[in-house]
């Protein structure tokens, strides 16, 4: 008996501790939620003032008559852009260019990447050269650009030696791989690093057991490294794909507002019709720049989510 009434005295005391600690992890996750929420806050707050807040009023104004006219006119905006042959010129040259740059920045990333992952002699000088590109400020390269390419410079004077005729490569076809020529000099060291931290972390023992079956060096290459280094791959490709959206700056510098034909880029035609305070096509073009770019991404990462899928089975 005695034991029995120790039982039932002890028992509403375990009960009240387990409440009271139950209380306690309750209050200590919403002080630790709260904690966490006053150092988020400052970042979104920043982010909603900076880049939601503009963005609806982008939609807002895509939608409207006029800066002065807030009439809901519908997708007008957009059916005059899109048949608008400025944006049209703008859109084709933009999507050319990326589509031959940005293959081509991460294929001579990955060659030189997989170069300078070998006992490669002096690898450490090759990769100080191919960095230092970005360090450079980029009115500093443009200026480079202009005397090598310009009617009167470098390269026109060493074809005139051999015979050749001079050549305004500004002006003419050429200028898109001049740009080209740029782009892949200033965007080419940070995809290599990205690329040799991704083949720094292929594991070893697998490299060996293949060395062991007599597999080579091509085919240790697409059989394990190439594996590895897919999530870096689609990674260096969207990063190249956004830089090449944003080479307006390297042409703007170098060409002004209206270049020649083939360097005419989407972001040319944005600055455009800012200058000229056409508000809604601004906005109508800027919605849709988005909106192609997100398509573009997305596409991309459901491309890595089904090859990454069946990797691991």
């Amino acid at each position: 008996m005695e034991s029995t009434q120790e039982i039932k005295v002890t028992l509403p005391d375990n009960t009240q501790r387990k409440a009271q600690k139950k209380k306690s992890k309750r209050l200590r996750r919403i002080k630790e939620n709260i904690l966490f929420s006053s150092y988020l806050a400052p970042s979104f707050l920043g982010v909603m003032t900076f880049f939601f807040v503009p963005l609806l009023i982008i939609l807002v104004h895509s939608f409207q008559k006029s800066a002065t006219n807030s009439e809901f006119v519908g997708l007008a905006n957009y059916d005059q852009v899109l048949n608008n042959i400025a944006f049209q010129t703008a859109s084709k040259n933009t999507l050319t260019f990326s589509g031959i740059a940005v293959p081509l920045a991460v294929l001579i990333a990955l060659v030189f990447a997989l170069i300078l992952n070998t006992r490669l002699p002096g690898r450490s000088v090759f990769r100080s050269i191919l960095l230092n590109p970005m360090m450079v400020p980029v009115a500093s390269v443009v200026l480079v650009w202009q005397v090598m390419f310009s009617f009167n410079g470098t390269l026109n004077t060493y074809v005139m030696a051999f015979g050749g005729p001079k050549t305004d490569w500004m002006k003419s076809d050429w200028s898109r791989f001049v740009v080209m020529l740029l782009f892949l000099w200033k965007t080419l060291g940070y995809n290599i690093v990205l690329f040799l931290a991704a083949l720094n972390n292929v594991p070893g023992e697998l490299l060996e057991s293949a060395t062991i079956d007599g597999a080579g060096s091509v085919r240790k290459f697409f059989s394990i490294k190439l594996v590895y280094l897919y999530p870096t791959i689609f990674f260096v490709g969207i990063m190249s794909l956004i830089s090449s959206f944003k080479i307006f700056r390297e042409v703007y510098l170098l060409t002004g507002d209206y270049p020649y034909d083939v360097l005419y880029m989407l972001q040319h035609y944005v600055n455009n019709s800012f200058r000229n305070l056409d508000y809604q096509r601004l906005t109508a073009a800027a919605v849709i720049m988005a909106l192609a770019m997100i398509a573009i991404v997305g596409v991309l990462f459901v491309a890595e989510f089904r090859l990454g899928r069946e990797v691991e089975e």
